[in-house]
Formats: structure tokens, sequence, C-alpha cells
């Protein structure tokens, strides 16, 4: 998987749909949905579900890790575009995940004691 130019989720699943040579309705039936939602999905009009991840990396035979941080950069960008944020919010969304991360790294230590 290698396409960088990638400028929405919607379009990722499309170019990925398209190079496996299945049509919308072939790849809904893949994924439990039908070929209207994945219409919309490609489009930008609807969200997969993130509930739908791991079955979409499966069907693509790409790392779950991938397709989560694909889905997630897109559904954060748009979040900050809709609450007109700033870019410096990656940064501190960084600093957050890191102590979220450390606090609950410490937590798993505790109950485990």
């Amino acid at each position: 998987m290698t396409n960088p130019k990638i400028t929405s989720f919607g379009e990722f699943i499309k170019t990925q749909r398209e190079q496996k040579g299945w049509t919308q309705t072939e790849f809904g039936a893949k994924i439990g949905i039908n070929s209207s939602a994945v219409s919309r999905i490609e489009n930008g009009t609807k969200q997969l579900s993130s509930k739908k991840l791991r079955t979409l990396a499966q069907v693509f035979e790409i790392e779950i890790s991938k397709i989560s941080e694909l889905y997630f950069a897109h559904k954060f960008a748009k979040e900050m575009i809709e609450y007109n944020c700033p870019e410096s919010t990656l940064t501190v969304a960084e600093q957050a995940l890191r102590y979220i991360k450390a606090k609950s790294s410490k937590q798993l230590k505790w109950d485990t004691l």
C-alpha cells in the first residue's frame, strides 16, 4: 500500500477497492454494508463506522494499525476544521496522548499488584 497522496479516507477506500477490482456492491458485501453506503463513504458524505476497521484491514490485507492511522487522522482533521482549531492543536494532542499513556501505564502497574 503506497499512496501518500490520498486526501481522504473515502478516497483511500475507493482506491483500494478499485485495485482489488471490486464493485461497490462486492466490496460492501465483504464488509457488511450496502453499495449506497459505500458510495457515500467514498465520496465523503458518510463516515465508515470505526467498528468496521478490523474487517476493512482484513479485506484489504493491510495492518489494522495503518487503517486506524488513516481513519483517525482524517476524522481528527475534519473535526479540527469543523471547530476551527489551529494546527497547534495537534501538538497539544500529542502531549495529551503521552500523558494519558503514561497515566494508563502506571494504572496498569497498580492494578497488577
